[in-house]
């Protein structure tokens, strides 16, 4: 399961800086590589990004209903 957490959270993280360069320079570094926006591969990488953030939907309300975010436990 920690697996899974790691790799849906590494999707996140390349979600999350695309939507960064979309925003501020209007360049989509998935569909540049991976053949544009209507490529194959790149709707895929879309697809499992989506996946990935819901998700992390679990881990997360399960850390709000404990009132004890991971972070703040101490743990590094």
């Amino acid at each position: 399961m920690k697996a899974l957490n790691l790799i849906t959270l590494l999707l996140i993280i390349i979600g999350g800086v695309n939507w960064l360069l979309v925003g501020a320079f209007q360049f989509d570094l998935v569909a540049a590589l991976f053949g544009g926006q209507d490529g194959a591969i790149a709707r895929i990488v879309y697809v499992l990004v989506g996946l990935s953030a819901i998700y992390q939907l679990i881990p997360f309300a399960k850390a709000m209903s404990s009132g004890e975010v991971a972070a703040e436990r101490g743990r590094v």
